[in-house]
């Protein structure tokens, strides 16, 4: 049965290949990027190659409202939303104390606010119907302190503590709730971020880029079968289970030293 799926942050990487799946498969998508003009692009694309029905929603989720925003909107359009994937979110890289306030700020309402205030608003709606599915993008250095990245980093360490969290409550609702963990993958995310490359950490422990899309299927089909945690590729599940060992003090330690040495400028 044909679902309607609202992914954020489709306008390129991982979101955009989220889209691509759910239209693959004949589900309608629901883009929601800041950028219209990509929007409109992909749901072309999207139209063009599988015939899927898509909605453009642009919307800024640092802006405290945009989330409040976007369900009004999807109410006054009367459509309803089956999967919610809040894949938008991203990094800065550098010391601390000296980054831009206000761009740590927003990173953590894209990063945390935006999902968690979405998962409520639209989840809630799922609970009542009885069924419905979420996927939070986070990542493999949510198992790390991140030194030079810290927001970036304690953020997607909240994004799997509430996706489990919120998966516990609503297990026997009909709800499933799961959080996709990617290492290393070709996105501009690290260019974007301030860093030169993907750092060590952020693999924790290797095993090189994956693609977008291949990040993106992996997510896609373990929030079908209901997983609760998706890490893609072994050495990322491996890092991931070995950061549980290591003290975590002795983990930020590490990891500051791989940020530093994989150009973070710090």
């Amino acid at each position: 049965m044909p679902q309607t799926a609202l992914i954020t942050g489709a306008s390129s990487g991982i979101g955009l290949e989220l889209a691509r799946c759910c239209a693959r498969d004949g589900h309608r998508v629901v883009l929601v990027a800041r950028s219209e003009d990509k929007l409109r692009d992909l749901a072309g694309t999207l139209k063009a190659d599988h015939g899927a029905e898509a909605v453009v929603m642009p919307a800024d989720l640092s802006e405290p409202g945009a989330p409040g925003g976007l369900a009004d909107q999807l109410k006054d359009r009367g459509i309803e939303v089956d999967w919610l994937m809040n894949n938008a979110g991203f990094g800065i890289a550098g010391r601390f104390a000296q980054g831009d306030a206000e761009k740590e700020r927003d990173l953590l309402r894209v990063n945390m606010e935006a999902p968690m205030l979405l998962t409520r608003l639209l989840g809630s709606a799922m609970v009542a119907r009885g069924s419905g599915r979420v996927l939070n993008v986070a990542s493999v250095a949510a198992f790390v302190p991140g030194p030079f990245m810290a927001n970036y980093y304690a953020s997607k360490a909240y994004l799997v503590s509430f996706s489990l969290a919120v998966r516990e409550e609503w297990r026997k609702r009909g709800v499933s709730v799961s959080v996709l963990c990617p290492g290393p993958t070709e996105t501009p995310f690290f260019g974007n971020a301030g860093a030169a490359s993907a750092p060590i950490a952020e693999g924790a422990g290797g095993g090189g880029l994956k693609s977008a899309a291949q990040v993106a299927q992996i997510g896609y089909r373990g929030m079908l079968k209901g997983k609760p945690i998706i890490i893609p590729g072994l050495a990322n599940k491996f890092g991931a289970f070995a950061t549980r060992l290591i003290p975590r003090p002795f983990a930020a330690s590490m990891t500051k030293k791989y940020n530093l040495t994989d150009g973070i400028k710090a």
